[in-house]
């Protein structure tokens, strides 16, 4: 089994803010995908993501506000069925951490690169929506 990990610290100390863009549809639309759909605040909820190439469904599996969110993928791209999203958020020294982990490929593939990737850019996305009150989501995101 193969991770992507990914570390960025969000300059506010309201976590809850964070974290609510990881448990609202609007939160998620804002960052990630404008094409969000389902019950991202609601444990056992699914959650639709779409984008031109395609798309996931993830259940969410564990909710602690407002330090972590938990997701399973259940439908989309077969090296991503069965992996976890985690969101593990912590306040320090002025800035909310976000410690994210794509667990549970299958092998590290090329494909398993360019979603390190895109994780990545959509992570800062989400620091912009929070620090300058606006991401950059799919289809108005552009690779860094």
């Amino acid at each position: 089994m193969a991770d992507i990990l990914h570390r960025i610290a969000v300059k506010t100390t309201d976590i809850a803010a964070v974290y609510r863009t990881l448990v609202t549809l609007e939160g998620l639309k804002a960052w990630w995908t404008e094409d969000t759909s389902g019950e991202p605040g609601k444990a056992g909820g699914v959650i639709a993501f779409r984008f031109g190439a395609g798309g996931f469904d993830m259940q969410v599996t564990e909710l602690v506000s407002p330090g972590l969110v938990q997701w399973k993928v259940v439908a989309g791209e077969p090296q991503w069925i069965g992996s976890v999203i985690t969101w593990q958020l912590k306040e320090t020294d002025g800035y909310t951490v976000i410690l994210f982990k794509h667990q549970g490929w299958k092998e590290a593939t090329e494909f398993m690169h360019h979603c390190s990737t895109k994780w990545a850019i959509f992570l800062m996305s989400l620091k912009d929506l929070i620090e300058k009150g606006k991401g950059a989501p799919t289809p108005r995101h552009k690779d860094r």
